[in-house]
């Protein structure tokens, strides 16, 4: 998205071959930007904050809430309507939390319901505000930060606590003005963003997976290269080593403004854990794995502080309950998160991931510590994130 609205081209390598990414790279198409390449590397050919052209159609997201909420904050500011949902998951999903500060910015915005995708965003000139998000989250963060590039003078967020802070050192990256003071981050509004070369990490959320299911089966032993170690989310690892996981990282350095290492892990016996406040909002992607973990520690896993689970892809609360439950594993289910009491078994059962990528790549991890042979009913919804997730588990496991 930025490279879109930066000047001049910018070659992205290890793009993901998720499907979320590749409806973004889909929206960016339909707004006039020429896009070339394929598999992991593509060349986005930018045209400046003001080169956009209007779709001929709607703005298709498919399941990607992050594409919706984060785009949204760049069609705000063009001088055309637009219109852009997804399908029937992601038209679920509310929108009000980026609804609100786009339209104190100055945009028009209609919706289902005055929440539910498709969104119509009449563009508007924005104009610049500080903005106290609610709730902690780094794409409604995103979204009004992007919608400040085009405001003139300085656009501000606040956040309750500390998110995931990949967009401000993109922006900076890329050459905009952004200022941080402890949780307050602010964008110098009408840069000049500049094409570069870009170099993804590998996303430690979809590492996560491997990281547990390594923790899970004993004897165990597993290196994971090339790992973006970002310190807004090094809390999966300082959790897992603080339950007593045996994790290192032999190597580390930057890339492109972000931390890159390579992590080695091994099965371990763990005392579990809490998950709540601000620990609950950094791990809030990581749950439903650490959830099937917290079953086979020594004293189980308690989620708080985690109603914002409710509104992702499913009710991930209850997928990953029910989905427990189905293993013979004690779960309850509270109004903001779960508890799993520790030192239980894991029986073979027959999964439904409800269409979730997370909860479809969460409960093949639990299956390896099963009594025998399980199926996941619609595993297919882990390409929306990680589509050769099958091949590399299947490698891991032979080795």
């Amino acid at each position: 998205m930025i490279a879109a609205i930066a000047e001049g081209a910018t070659r992205i390598q290890n793009y993901s071959t998720g499907a979320d990414c590749h409806s973004t790279l889909g929206c960016v198409r339909a707004l006039g930007i020429e896009v070339a390449g394929s598999g992991t590397e593509f060349v986005i050919h930018g045209k400046g904050l003001d080169g956009l052209r209007g779709p001929a159609q709607d703005l298709d997201a498919g399941n990607s809430g992050s594409t919706i909420r984060m785009l949204s904050g760049i069609l705000a500011a063009q001088p055309f309507r637009s219109r852009i949902g997804g399908d029937e998951s992601l038209s679920r999903r509310p929108m009000q939390r980026i609804m609100k500060p786009l339209a104190e910015m100055g945009a028009r915005i209609r919706a289902v319901e005055d929440k539910f995708p498709p969104l119509e965003i009449d563009g508007a000139k924005l104009r610049p505000i500080e903005y106290k998000l609610p709730v902690a989250s780094a794409q409604v963060k995103t979204c009004v930060l992007f919608a400040g590039l085009f405001a003139e003078g300085e656009t501000s967020v606040i956040e309750p606590v500390r998110s995931r802070d990949h967009t401000e050192i993109a922006l900076r990256e890329f050459g905009a003005e952004l200022k941080t003071e402890r949780q307050k981050i602010t964008v110098v509004g009408r840069p000049r963003l500049m094409g570069r070369e870009v170099v993804v990490p590998s996303d430690l959320s979809s590492a996560a997976f491997f990281l547990v299911a390594a923790l899970l089966v004993p004897g165990s032993q597993l290196t994971i290269e090339g790992v973006g170690l970002n310190p807004t989310r090094s809390a999966l690892l300082d959790f897992l080593v603080g339950m007593g996981a045996k994790i290192a990282i032999p190597k580390l350095e930057s890339q492109n403004g972000e931390l890159v290492g390579e992590i080695d892990v091994q099965y371990s016996e763990l005392r579990g854990g809490v998950i709540e406040g601000s620990l609950t909002a950094a791990l809030i992607d990581e749950i439903p794995v650490l959830a099937v973990l917290g079953a086979a520690t020594e004293q189980g896993l308690t989620v708080k502080n985690a109603s914002e689970l409710r509104i992702k892809e499913t009710d991930r609360i209850k997928t990953v309950v029910d989905n427990l439950r189905r293993m013979g594993v004690a779960a309850e289910e509270t109004a903001d998160g779960m508890v799993i009491p520790g030192r239980q078994k894991f029986r073979a059962a027959q999964f439904d991931s409800f269409g979730d990528h997370r909860i479809a790549m969460a409960f093949a991890v639990a299956a390896l510590r099963a009594d025998g042979e399980s199926a996941i009913e619609g595993a297919e919804a882990a390409s929306v994130s990680f589509p050769e997730f099958w091949e590399k588990l299947a490698r891991c496991a032979r080795s």
